[in-house]
């Protein structure tokens, strides 16, 4: 039976009713993003901007808001809480150093849905040893066409299961530390989070730390450069101590002469916690420049990892320690 228009028959008037209820909910469901994308606002910030720093315009953001930081050097930190937030660099050299917020990170995240682009975060240094470029504290975070220069950490995240952090186009140079009865720092570091992926970035120069540290439930790294080079003093490039699905795929990787470890990638070093459904490790190059004998790929899990068109160059090198097939 057609029961578009109206007809008087009960069982089209059931489903007309049914039809209207839907219709009711959807709309319904519709106003607040309608209401969030009317009231979304562009905060501009610089010298001769409406709001002089990046701090200021935090205190003001409102959930959907982009804030546009003029290129510039920004001597302080800021603690973004408002939800569904751009925080965009406007164009080349837009840069924040100087002192961190509580002793965290010069950009503390605690919004959700945040995407981060064309920023360069500078000499982020706290007293605990960690200071961060990036602290995320909120759900899901983006990170595109940004640098993280000589941070103690470029971005560090905590705990939160639901998460996604995804790292674009970005650069890391000179990350990492490590001090005594303090820990280390990482160029990247989460914790338990849903997925890390990081795609088309750089590493370069890590400081005693791990390039990537990550106990996320599963870790993505496509088409990324990862490098001691000649001066880079980094322990692992790749490190999943907790285990979780790895897939390592058209990398770039180099262990300089003054690593302070022989192993590129490790994988349940501190015992496995996370569920591991693939550690997929495909057509990546290698490079072992130091003078000891290296190790591609460490797998302390039981689960086997898979060895695919990988190439292995310089010094003497294992391409796999632990279970796994190599193709």
């Amino acid at each position: 039976m057609f029961c578009l228009a109206y007809f008087p028959d009960p069982r089209c008037l059931a489903v007309n009713t049914a039809i209207s209820t839907g219709v009711r909910a959807v709309l319904t469901a519709l106003v607040p993003l309608a209401t969030l994308t009317a009231q979304a606002a562009t905060l501009t910030v610089g010298a001769d901007q409406t709001y002089k720093l990046p701090s200021e315009a935090a205190r003001m953001a409102k959930a959907g808001d982009t804030i546009r930081i003029a290129t510039g050097t920004y001597l302080d930190c800021a603690v973004w809480t408002a939800d569904d937030l751009l925080i965009e660099g406007d164009g080349a050299g837009t840069i924040v150093t100087g002192p961190i917020c509580g002793d965290k990170a010069l950009f503390i995240i605690r919004g959700n849905n945040t995407v981060v682009r064309n920023i360069t975060f500078a000499a982020a240094a706290g007293r605990a040893s960690n200071g961060a470029g990036i602290r995320a504290e909120g759900r899901n975070l983006t990170v595109e066409d940004s640098v993280f220069d000589h941070d103690q950490d470029g971005i560090l995240a905590g705990r939160n299961p639901q998460s996604t952090i995804l790292i674009r186009h970005s650069t890391f140079e000179g990350n990492g530390a490590c001090e005594p009865n303090a820990g280390c720092a990482h160029a990247v570091y989460v914790g338990q989070i849903g997925l890390l992926r990081i795609e088309h970035s750089r590493f370069a120069d890590t400081k005693i730390g791990h390039d990537i540290k990550s106990r996320a439930a599963r870790t993505e790294i496509v088409d990324t450069t990862i490098e001691d080079g000649p001066e880079g003093t980094s322990s692992y490039l790749v490190d999943l101590p907790n285990g979780g699905s790895l897939v390592l795929s058209g990398n770039t990787l180099e262990k300089g002469s003054l690593s302070s470890n022989p192993v590129a990638v490790a994988i349940g070093e501190e015992g496995v916690t996370q569920p591991i459904e693939v550690l997929s490790i495909e057509d990546n190059v290698f490079a072992n420049d130091g003078a000891q004998n290296a190790v591609f790929v460490r797998n302390a899990t039981p689960v086997a990892a898979q060895l695919r068109g990988n190439s292995l160059k310089g010094h003497a090198t294992a391409a796999l320690s632990g279970p796994g097939r190599i193709d």
